[in-house]
């Protein structure tokens, strides 16, 4: 086995793609690197090209030619940071995972204190951009959003996001991400169970190009922090969920309805026009509902695990057991 795999995802990132190379292999080569490995060695560098129209594809071709242990998957148009990342996890072979993004900001000289941090237990080790060398448009954004995932999900991580992190085979193996939940990979970990720390890395300025990020990417991350909460805590137990909320929901209608009956056959009063009548006959059916709900995820909560969410154009330089599982 491999002892590093490392995951590049990227998109129209042409112009950083010669630097970036030289800057890996500078780090990958160093002979101090492979005490950080463990008993397996060797290493290779997968690079997720997430439809690019620049050409950065067929750049990454020719890199090949000069450095056999870089592969290629092309995705046929733009998916998402999210499904970059999960091919790369699919493609991986490594005993350890690095990831790390195209645009030189993370710097491949964090490598090996992030392995040798792994080393010491831990399952994952998120990178933590201490001092950060982007506007304030990007990092003022990006404390609000830690502030809030460190609130809710109560683990005492500075920096979710920071694509700069280190995994061990066995949790990328577990994970099984869609939409944009690449942010909340220290969540999903951390609650599955795996050990989960971070430590401060070097940061660059960007060079080339801008962000692929818009202001978008929040609101869409406010839904997939939602979706995280639920699948790891109600995913094997919707019923848990949506039952006890039909249950309170029922019993509250219920109630009222007791009272608006027993006051119309002790005291007489009209039931016709009472809003608390209607109040209640509507909680009576949206607990019916919920509870329907819960019902109909238990039985769906047995279905087949979910398709890649992508589609490969060309893969290069990968063993065809792996092409296979990318097509899965």
């Amino acid at each position: 086995m491999t002892a590093l795999t490392v995951i590049v995802p990227l998109f129209n990132e042409r112009e950083s793609l010669p630097e970036l190379k030289r800057r890996l292999f500078e780090a990958l080569d160093n002979p101090a690197l492979p005490e950080s490995f463990g008993e397996h060695t060797g290493f290779e560098v997968i690079m997720v090209d997430d439809g690019s129209t620049d050409g950065s594809a067929d750049l990454v071709r020719e890199m090949i030619t000069e450095r056999p242990e870089i592969r290629l998957i092309s995705f046929r148009r733009n998916y998402g940071k999210t499904a970059a990342l999960s091919a790369g996890f699919r493609a991986a072979s490594g005993e350890m995972v690095i990831t790390m993004d195209a645009d030189l900001q993370d710097d491949p000289g964090e490598f090996r204190p992030l392995l040798m941090k792994l080393r010491e237990g831990y399952d994952m080790v998120s990178g933590w951009k201490l001092e950060r060398k982007d506007p304030l448009s990007k990092t003022l954004p990006s404390k609000l959003f830690n502030s809030s995932t460190r609130l809710f999900s109560g683990i005492p991580l500075h920096d979710f996001n920071c694509g700069l992190k280190a995994y061990r085979r066995r949790l990328v193996a577990s994970l099984d991400l869609h939409g944009e939940m690449h942010r909340y990979i220290p969540v999903i970990a951390h609650w599955n169970g795996y050990r989960v720390t971070e430590m401060p890395v070097r940061h660059h300025p960007r060079k080339y190009g801008k962000s692929k990020f818009g202001a978008a990417r929040f609101f869409a991350g406010l839904f997939d922090f939602l979706s995280v909460m639920f699948i790891t805590r109600y995913l094997r137990r919707p019923m848990h969920f949506f039952g006890m909320m039909g249950l309170g929901s029922f019993m509250t209608g219920l109630l009222i309805s007791l009272y608006v009956t027993l006051d119309k056959l002790m005291n007489h009063r009209p039931v016709s026009n009472r809003p608390i009548l209607f109040l209640g006959i509507l909680l009576i059916i949206l607990g019916v509902q919920l509870f329907s709900t819960g019902l109909l995820g238990e039985m769906l909560s047995t279905r087949p695990a979910r398709s890649a969410g992508y589609a490969v154009r060309e893969t290069a330089n990968l063993d065809e057991e792996i092409v296979r599982k990318l097509e899965v």
